[in-house]
């Protein structure tokens, strides 16, 4: 489930015009910390339990993660339901 890059993170904080103060205030987790989870394009050097705070905070914001594929990974927003 936490299975999401830097590059997704960053992108989803693109997506939702959030800074990373935004992100970190509403995942309840510290600012450095987010900023360390975008610094690499791969899989984030943070914590599983932060990295879930993190993919959470973002899907109720909207976000969609999208697994690799044809394309690689990604995000988007949610589909109304």
């Amino acid at each position: 489930m936490n299975g999401i890059t830097g590059a997704q993170i960053r992108a989803a904080r693109a997506l939702l015009r959030w800074t990373a103060e935004d992100l970190a205030k509403a995942a309840s987790i510290g600012v450095t910390t987010i900023r360390r989870s975008e610094s690499e394009d791969g899989q984030p050097s943070i914590t599983a339990a932060n990295l879930k705070l993190i993919r959470i905070t973002l899907e109720d914001a909207g976000i969609e993660f999208i697994a690799r594929n044809g394309g690689g990974v990604g995000v988007r927003f949610k589909k109304p339901e």
